[in-house]
């Protein structure tokens, strides 16, 4: 055997956007948790910071988003409700919870681009949700980046960025 074929292989680091998107599923199902059971959220961050191999995931993130949903909780449903085609109540918690990240970043992480913010919320709901809800997100955080991001929308439209 030489000797190359016993040293262990150094594991690369994932991607910034690999740890994000970590990030945002961990957030994701935190939420879940927190709209379910209705712990205090540094609890269940607490929770998943023990339970999770969190080594891959931008844990400022992860935090960032958990406290600031819960923190903004009903200034976000309130910015998708008037394109909603039914009750907020009768939306599946895993959709809520992904339309929250989507709002959330769409309105408080500006730096993120608003395609960005939109894919991973689809992303969120094709990986977590029922069939066809990444569809759903999708058209309601369309609607919602042309109230919010009416500037940076247009601005790629006329091919500025």
């Amino acid at each position: 055997m030489s000797d190359n074929e016993n040293k262990p292989v150094a594991k690369k680091k994932p991607s910034l956007t690999a740890q994000r998107r970590n990030a945002r599923s961990f957030a994701l199902q935190a939420l879940y948790q927190w709209e379910l059971a209705g712990q205090p959220v540094n609890e269940i961050e607490a929770q998943f910071r023990v339970d999770n191999d969190m080594r891959d995931t931008d844990i400022k993130l992860f935090s960032e988003l958990l406290h600031g949903i819960a923190g903004s909780k009903s200034d976000l449903d309130k910015s998708y409700n008037d394109f909603l085609d039914r009750q907020l109540e009768e939306l599946d918690p895993i959709e809520l919870s992904v339309l929250r990240i989507g709002a959330f970043e769409l309105s408080q992480r500006i730096e993120v681009p608003y395609r960005v913010a939109i894919n991973e919320s689809v992303e969120l709901a094709k990986k977590f949700g029922a069939t066809d809800s990444h569809r759903y997100v999708n058209g309601i955080l369309d609607k919602l980046a042309q109230r919010v991001r009416m500037d940076e929308i247009r601005e790629k439209r006329q091919g500025k960025s």
